[in-house]
């Protein structure tokens, strides 16, 4: 999600330079691991995470009729699938799940800091995208319900959207935040801690994701959303991106040394 950073080894002779290791964490897109094996970890991870979402609104409706009950039960699963998937994924591909991640990180690449490059947007974004689809293809089928129903779920109020804004700026300030201040170890725990919570304090009840946003089209179910508020959310998220570097850049100013 976020850029590692290199750090030097202490040197083992005086006339031998100290070769620099980078360690992945989660967040980081790790040295030296295949594309393909990113792309998969992309795909496999997202379609997951779809699966979670959609799956736990399904098996929450069957269950209580009460609504409050239901978001309870999908955020609390949300929040352990997801740190789990940051957690098992993070080293291989960075555990993007999300377009807009990977976008802030080609953009911190750009500025000269470490992250993805074009050829790695144009297969990630993909990869995650059929991993959404999927995994509401899964979840529906896991539950007996219609592989592909578009969901009837409108979502289009401008309040709505003014949440996905937030979600989403919250999400790359927290996950860039940590890259800056060298806490990405924490980013299964800060990164799931925040998506649950934004269930609850946004609108919108966080998607904060184009890939999981255009999944959830494809469920009419609890956690699903209509094909005709898909432009007017991932606008939004795409938005919020910009918003959270914003905010990152503004708050995480490199400081001067005192001398």
């Amino acid at each position: 999600m976020t850029p590692a950073e290199a750090a030097p080894t202490a040197e083992s002779a005086p006339t031998v330079p100290a070769p620099e290791s980078v360690e992945p964490t989660p967040g980081a897109t790790p040295p030296r691991t295949p594309l393909v094996a990113r792309a998969a970890a992309e795909l496999i991870g997202t379609a997951l995470l779809v699966a979670i979402v959609v799956g736990s609104g399904i098996q929450a409706t069957e269950l209580t009729k009460d609504v409050g009950l239901q978001l309870l039960a999908n955020s609390t699963a949300t929040v352990f699938g997801l740190g789990i998937l940051i957690l098992l994924l993070g080293p291989v591909s960075g555990a993007h799940f999300n377009p807009v991640v990977t976008l802030a990180e080609w953009w911190n690449a750009r500025r000269g800091g470490a992250g993805v490059s074009p050829r790695e947007v144009a297969v990630y974004v993909p990869a995650q995208i059929v991993g959404a689809i999927t995994g509401a293809v899964l979840a529906d089928a896991m539950f007996g319900e219609p592989l592909v129903k578009w969901s009837t779920h409108d979502r289009s109020a401008g309040h709505l959207l003014l949440g996905e804004v937030v979600a989403t700026a919250g999400l790359i300030l927290l996950i860039f935040g940590l890259a800056r201040s060298n806490r990405l170890q924490f980013a299964p725990v800060a990164v799931a801690s925040y998506i649950g919570a934004a269930y609850w304090f946004t609108s919108s009840t966080s998607f904060a994701n184009p890939a999981v946003t255009i999944g959830r089209a494809f469920t009419d179910t609890f956690a699903g959303i209509a094909p005709g508020s898909l432009a007017g959310f991932i606008g939004m998220q795409l938005i919020g991106g910009v918003v959270g570097l914003a905010l990152v850049a503004l708050i995480f100013m490199p400081g001067r040394s005192a001398e």
